[in-house]
């Protein structure tokens, strides 16, 4: 019933209804004069025809004056025909005066206190104003309606593009981490065909936590550092451990109960393995710090040696791509600080859970 009821717009009558009540009782000053008028006296001929000639101009001016000269940009046209309109429905609430008295048993001075040939104070002081504050009224809220329809609609489609492109770039992280995890099990192979087979399995895993672990948009903190650590193992095998130094610090106890974006971290990690140096006359190392503090702030701390040919070099597609998510998922809520030294990469992550 209430869906039939907005449906044929039955709901815009009792608004024009209560629009003019309210503007006869702020003309005749006092509510019992309105009812006394209204349903006490003759047939209310001039309160109706407010009714119909101004619901008809707004309507006129709304679905078909604004849609076909506003919105297109003429607005000379428009303002001209809105003026027009406005002259025109108050003529005829004018008009309805002189009706009301053709009906009634009282003289026109009786029922208005003018005389009819001053209906020009009628039509300027009454009808004129009456019809602008209604017209404008109307336009006000359809304009203000229409506003808020396209702002919703805006930030819906703007949501909806964000969420694709979140997932594309998540989508992009997995090639990039199989390019290189794959890569680096081929090269144990040749080295260590046993220790290359349990890598394979704890690949697996790897990947099975991929694929149906983290399609959400958050997850536990701990599984994604339990994540890095199988990660940071793997990648460990294809280092000379004599020739590098490897210092994690993870710090599972302050992760519990936290959620993340999966495979924010990532990225970091992978990149400082991969460019990593690995020069026997310089010093080789990887040095990760991450813990969450007592105000509910990851802290990420990572540096590694980088090769001098290789500083100016760029960091691949992951720190693009994170640094992306970054500020996509974790609007003014991260800081993310970049030092590329002589032979040294550092980061420094923040992130307020």
């Amino acid at each position: 019933m209430q869906h039939w009821f907005f449906r044929y717009k039955l709901h815009h009558i009792p608004f024009w209804i209560g629009y003019h009540l309210l503007w006869m009782i702020f003309n005749v000053g006092s509510l019992e004069g309105v009812i006394g008028y209204l349903f006490r006296g003759e047939a209310p001929i001039k309160f109706i025809g407010y009714i119909i000639f101004q619901a008809a101009g707004a309507y006129f001016n709304l679905y078909f004056l604004i849609p076909k000269f506003l919105y297109v940009g003429n607005y000379k046209t428009y303002i001209t025909l809105v003026i027009l309109t406005v002259l025109v429905c108050t003529g005829f609430i004018t008009c309805g005066y002189f009706l009301n008295a053709y009906y009634s048993k009282l003289t026109f001075f009786e029922l208005f206190n003018k005389r009819p040939d001053q209906w020009f104070i009628i039509y300027s002081t009454a009808a004129l104003p009456s019809t602008v504050g209604s017209m404008t009224l109307a336009m006000s809220i359809k304009l203000g309606k229409n506003w808020l329809n396209a702002e919703r609609k805006r930030l819906t489609l703007e949501k909806d593009n964000l969420e694709t492109e979140l997932k594309y770039l998540k989508s992009q992280i997995n090639p990039h981490f199989l390019f290189n995890t794959i890569n680096s099990i081929f090269v144990l192979i040749h080295k260590n065909p046993d220790l290359a087979s349990e890598s394979l399995a704890s690949f697996s895993e790897m990947l099975r936590y991929q694929l149906y672990e983290c399609n959400d948009e958050k997850i536990l903190l701990s599984k994604d550092l339990q994540f890095l650590e199988n990660f940071i193992e793997l990648e460990t095998l294809r280092l000379n451990e004599n020739q590098t130094e490897l210092a994690f610090e993870l710090n599972h106890e302050s992760a519990r109960g936290h959620q993340i974006a999966p495979f924010i971290l990532l990225p970091f990690v992978e990149n400082a393995f991969k460019h990593v140096s690995k020069g026997k006359t310089q010093q080789n190392f990887i040095k990760l710090d991450l813990k969450v503090d007592t105000e509910k702030t990851l802290q990420l701390h990572l540096e590694n040696s980088h090769d001098v040919e290789a500083t100016n070099e760029s960091s691949g597609i992951g720190l693009k791509n994170v640094e992306r998510r970054l500020n996509l998922i974790y609007p003014n809520r991260h800081t993310l600080d970049i030092e590329r030294g002589v032979n040294f990469y550092k980061v420094k992550l923040t992130i307020h859970l």
